[in-house]
């Protein structure tokens, strides 16, 4: 075997690594510590559309042109939801977790991770089902504008809303599906009522700060993507941006166990992955 193509994959992985380091320093955004072998593939099928013939070409191109480091980040994000995803979570929000929500006069909601907002939606249905989003406020955040600006338009393709009929039916809705949203063509536009109480915004888990003073922080299917020392950072922004008995819903692949916050929350329903932190012992 020659020598160059025994260290092939050496080199790309070197070339990964600093293209990850220029992206942090260029634009801030710290994608070093996702999960590698999913952050190799990603670059690697980026790399077969970028009219580059190495990834040490596409290095300059991201530094210099803000829409080249658009396109790439795209790739980096996980947009693969649908509305009422895994229904018995919701089911469980609205049987154990709303109940105590409603004890408190104004509810605010961190979705962290929204993608294009099929779960935003989701939810805010639960919560208008169950007299409560008039008086919540969910702040849906992700990374990626692109997503965001699908999340604010909020326009499925039709095909997906017939899973999203039974979703919906499984976690206890109350009303028909069809009520919340209106096709046209080959697509359906969700309800702009849905969105009345939601707010948008891009940030970054990798590297922002906290959301303070939130009731429920819903971050699922996003913390399997990272390493455990970004899984961590992501779980102490969620601590503290809780307030004492406030809940955490993770995805369902999801778990505290073996993270740093493991012995601050309390399990609610160890199947849909929610938790409640607990409040300080001298309460």
């Amino acid at each position: 075997m020659d020598q160059n193509e025994h260290l092939k994959p050496q080199i790309q992985t070197m070339e990964i690594d600093l293209l990850l380091e220029a992206i942090f320093r260029r634009y801030g955004y710290d994608f070093r510590s996702y999960a590698r072998a999913s952050i190799d593939r990603r670059v690697r099928n980026f790399l077969s559309s970028s009219g580059c013939d190495s990834v040490s070409e596409m290095i300059p191109k991201v530094i210099h042109d803000r829409a080249f480091f658009s396109r790439l980040a795209r790739n980096f994000s996980i947009a693969v939801t649908e509305m009422f995803r895994d229904p018995m979570v919701y089911r469980a929000v609205r049987e154990k977790v709303v109940p105590m929500l409603k004890t408190w006069p104004h509810v605010k909601i961190w979705h962290a991770g929204c993608a294009t907002g099929e779960e935003v939606h989701s939810l805010a249905i639960v919560l208008k089902e169950e007299g409560l989003y008039d008086r919540s406020t969910i702040y849906a955040t992700d990374f990626n504008d692109d997503a965001l600006d699908r999340a604010r338009e909020g326009i499925y393709e039709t095909a997906k809303f017939q899973d999203a009929t039974r979703n919906y039916q499984q976690a206890g809705g109350k009303r028909s599906f069809s009520e919340y949203y209106h096709a046209m063509y080959n697509a359906a536009a969700m309800d702009s009522s849905l969105r009345t109480r939601v707010v948008f915004s891009t940030h970054n888990l990798a590297s922002d700060s906290v959301f303070g003073e939130m009731h429920l922080v819903f971050c699922r299917n996003v913390l399997i993507y990272f390493n455990r020392d970004l899984q961590n950072r992501a779980l102490n922004l969620f601590t503290e941006s809780l307030i004492h008995g406030g809940f955490l819903c993770l995805g369902t692949k999801e778990s505290l166990r073996f993270t740093d916050v493991k012995d601050t929350f309390d399990v609610v329903d160890k199947k849909s992955r929610i938790y409640k932190k607990r409040r300080p012992s001298n309460e």
